[in-house]
């Protein structure tokens, strides 16, 4: 049992609402997470039922106040997407008992889920998002997490409790991945791990993208899989990610749209202004589990995959996933963003925090350049207060580059 940074949200938010929502890919530990918190007030016992049982699912779709009888609040109700019927009886039980804490749900379908939710909860619901297993939660660090920004105060609570990282350790997290039961191995995990895949890509993907799709060739789904790893930190292209796999720009585009709700995808979005006409308008692709990514492209292990052509890019794509992680486990939008223009100026990440741009270079790494500052000067043009920058990278504690530019350890993440 990995602690999770999102479980004292979650008890904040329990105390503020009736209504507790908590969606993300499978596997990621969502039952888990909320079955810890329970446990946290023994006082209060609150009972567990899933949907995944055939039973209970009938029940709560053909009489939901019958089901709500049965699993009387404080209830946690997982995979809720199968009975969109709960949301209404859900709805008029809380509009009758007026007290906070009462449902918690888990739903791994968000594009099911979004549409009962805006129907009936909505003012009623809080929505969290969990994603796999942040460094921080792998290295007992979860209570100390925050929302990344590179200022002085964040550099300094994370290097104190922050483990140092070589090289390899970081591409061996990488390769591996972070789901929860797969990380629960051990040092058995490296020999489970394609095994673990390849049931998660038959028992979960293909399903759920088949409950909403109804997709009827498997085998061109699973080559457009391969095919948006294989583009993981890059601009977001459908013309190209379409002729890869043979298929037309708006089935790329359903596709690509059921994975980003999934959450096995994320669109970083290009930092937008009035002011210039010539930033790039498309986002970046990222693909969220960096060790779905790997088994994906075929890398057989961490020294190939740190070796190959692919470093790079699951490096940033890894980063940027820890830092997303650091905003959504602590129950926060993450105001991410990235920038490039047409003269190819590019800045990998921008964190925008009280109206001030902080930015950021992800860079396979241990002696940072000194001239990272000429990079973040293309933001200047944006009039907007630009914050301290950083270089995260593979140095060993935090390193002043210049007066405005840190270099900071992947390990702080």
């Amino acid at each position: 049992m990995y602690p999770r940074t999102l479980a004292k949200t979650i008890h904040a938010i329990s105390a503020r609402f009736p209504v507790l929502m908590v969606t993300g890919p499978r596997q990621v530990g969502k039952t888990t997470l909320l079955e810890m918190c329970a446990q946290d007030t023994p006082n209060a016992p609150r009972r567990y039922v899933t949907l995944d049982d055939l039973d209970a699912r009938a029940l709560a779709q053909s009489d939901p106040a019958l089901f709500l009888q049965t699993w009387p609040a404080p209830v946690i109700i997982d995979e809720i997407q199968y009975a969109p019927q709960l949301f209404t009886a859900i709805k008029m039980q809380v509009d009758r008992e007026k007290t906070n804490g009462q449902f918690w749900l888990t739903g791994s379908q968000k594009f099911q889920l979004m549409r009962g939710i805006t129907e009936s909860l909505a003012g009623r619901v809080a929505i969290v998002d969990l994603l796999g297993l942040s460094q921080a939660e792998l290295d007992g660090r979860a209570e100390t997490s925050r929302p990344f920004v590179p200022t002085a105060d964040w550099i300094a609570n994370a290097r104190q409790p922050a483990h140092p990282k070589s090289l390899m350790r970081v591409f061996e997290r990488i390769w591996l991945g972070a789901y929860p039961r797969l990380n629960a191995q051990g040092d058995q995990a490296p020999l489970a791990r394609d095994v673990f895949y390849r049931s998660y890509i038959q028992t979960y993907i293909q399903r759920d993208v088949q409950d909403v799709l109804k997709i009827s060739d498997q085998t061109a789904f699973n080559r457009f899989l391969i095919a948006v790893a294989a583009r993981t930190g890059q601009l977001l292209n459908f013309a190209s990610l379409a002729r890869a796999v043979d298929i037309d720009n708006k089935t790329a585009k359903a596709w690509l749209s059921v994975l980003e709700t999934s959450g096995l995808v994320y669109l970083l979005q290009p930092y937008h202004s009035n002011l210039t006409k010539r930033l790039v308008k498309a986002p970046k692709l990222y693909f969220l589990d960096t060790g779905l990514a790997a088994y994906f492209t075929r890398w057989p292990n961490a020294a190939s995959l740190e070796a190959g052509a692919m470093s790079g890019a699951l490096l940033e794509t890894w980063a940027v996933s820890e830092i997303l992680k650091s905003y959504w486990h602590n129950g926060l939008e993450a105001p991410l963003y990235f920038y490039r223009d047409a003269d190819q100026q590019e800045v990998d990440l921008i964190v925008e925090s009280a109206d001030t741009l902080y930015p950021v270079e992800i860079k396979k790494t241990a002696s940072p350049s000194h001239k990272a500052k000429r990079h973040f000067t293309v933001l200047d043009k944006l009039n907007k207060p630009v914050g301290p920058g950083a270089v995260i990278c593979f140095v060993e504690r935090d390193v002043p580059l210049s007066r405005e530019v840190t270099a900071i350890p992947l390990a702080y993440l």
